[in-house]
């Protein structure tokens, strides 16, 4: 029999461990066709449950031990966490359930010697309970919301303390899945027989020919997704090459491409009629492209493999996208390990960023558009770098500006701005 919470232990210390990539980490481990797809659910619970709360879980954990959290082994740690996580949120599992499957994996583990100290742990914590800050300092929102305290911050000196708990809120929100039909394949009456033939059920969104599906699907298993009729892509994202309005026969270059979904809709709205050049910097991540654009059976699309940091003389632009590397503020519910990154990894971004805005303004045609968006919602990596960017070069338009805010938007965090030649 699958041990559940055993599975969720072994990937957050896998976590814990080598720094990893969660959905790389969760996907390597449901690779085993022995994990049911009926355990598949709660296992993620566990596993992203934790990743989410880890500083709140952290926080109570340290009032019940002299010990330093930092200074407790993987296993242990991590087993800790779990037991605390589903006595604190996981109404359905009993607390002492919770107590007892922790301990035994400890005591089953090469730190086995530490099960009496887990249980020790958890059993005053039973007992005694914890009392979370509830007032609005950052270092109380950063306990009460398990996030940093510089993200916090971050948040409060550029939108205000209001929209900062909002934003908060919604990084411990579980996110749907938003999807774009290949409306090159399949019109969107058909599309929605397919997904019901997929006993899936999917919501209208704000735009015509996107959807979302439930969180928990497994869209690569979905008939419609094996045979192109629909790829991966939020909101947001899809909304802004949108503004860009691309038309057939216009020539396109997407300087950070992967995962792909901006390439994908530029061929898809213009019909395979647009010629785009899709760039990365990785091989693998150019792989990822080609094979998503061999699926959706999209055409028209060179591949290139470069850094878009450096310039290359060359041909000219109807249009540039440049999605550029971020800090990845506003998706974080989808990524939460992102959470635990440091103000220190972030130093390089601004350069890069202006590096890739720089060049896709020596790509550009007399009359064309570029489209820079993030990810994130720190005011320093977009408004910031938009701005130094038309303050440099006299020749451009301010099209289209927009931050998306959960509180106001009902999407993750993401900015855009299109800027066009004059």
């Amino acid at each position: 029999m699958i041990n559940q919470r055993k599975i969720a232990l072994d990937a957050l210390v896998d976590i814990e461990k080598n720094v990893s990539y969660s959905n790389i980490v969760l996907r390597n481990m449901f690779s085993d066709n022995s994990i049911k797809a009926a355990d598949r659910p709660f296992i993620s619970a566990l596993f992203y449950g934790v990743l989410d709360r880890k500083i709140t879980l952290d926080y109570v954990i340290s009032q019940f031990t002299v010990k330093p959290v930092k200074n407790i082994t993987p296993v242990t740690l991590c087993s800790l966490r779990l037991a605390v996580y589903q006595i604190m949120y996981m109404d359905k599992v009993p607390a002492s359930a919770a107590v007892n499957e922790s301990v035994a994996l400890v005591k089953n583990s090469k730190e086995r010697y530490n099960s009496s100290f887990v249980n020790a742990v958890l059993r005053n914590f039973l007992r005694k309970g914890v009392a979370l800050p509830d007032d609005n300092s950052a270092n109380a929102l950063c306990i009460r919301y398990s996030c940093p305290v510089w993200i916090v911050d971050s948040l409060i000196n550029d939108y205000g303390i209001d929209t900062a708990i909002g934003v908060l809120n919604h990084y411990l929100t579980v996110p749907d899945i938003t999807v774009r039909v290949n409306t090159t394949l399949i019109s969107n009456v058909e599309f929605r027989k397919q997904i019901e033939n997929d006993n899936v059920t999917l919501a209208e969104t704000v735009l015509t020919h996107a959807y979302s599906f439930s969180g928990g699907t497994d869209v690569k298993s979905l008939t419609s997704y094996k045979n192109g009729y629909f790829y991966v892509q939020d909101i947001p994202s899809q909304i802004a090459v949108t503004k860009l309005n691309i038309k057939a026969g216009e020539r396109v270059l997407d300087m950070c491409a992967a995962p792909g979904g901006k390439t994908f809709f530029a061929a898809i709205t213009s019909e395979n009629k647009a010629n785009i050049t899709s760039c990365d910097v990785y091989e693998n991540r150019l792989s990822l492209i080609k094979s998503g654009a061999e699926r959706l059976q999209l055409k028209n699309i060179d591949y290139l493999l470069c850094d878009s940091r450096i310039y290359s003389e060359g041909d000219k632009y109807d249009v540039v996208i440049c999605d550029v590397p971020c800090s990845g503020l506003g998706v974080i519910r989808r990524k939460p390990e992102i959470k635990y990154k440091t103000e220190i990894d972030l130093v390089e971004l601004k350069s890069t960023q202006t590096a890739i805005l720089d060049n896709a303004v020596k790509y550009l045609k007399t009359g064309g558009r570029i489209l820079y968006s993030t990810c994130t919602l720190r005011r320093a990596e977009n408004e910031s770098i938009v701005g130094a960017c038309l303050d440099k070069y006299g020749n451009f338009a301010l099209e289209y500006e927009h931050t998306f805010l959960p509180d106001t938007d009902k999407t993750d965090g993401f900015y855009c701005a299109v800027l066009k030649s004059r």
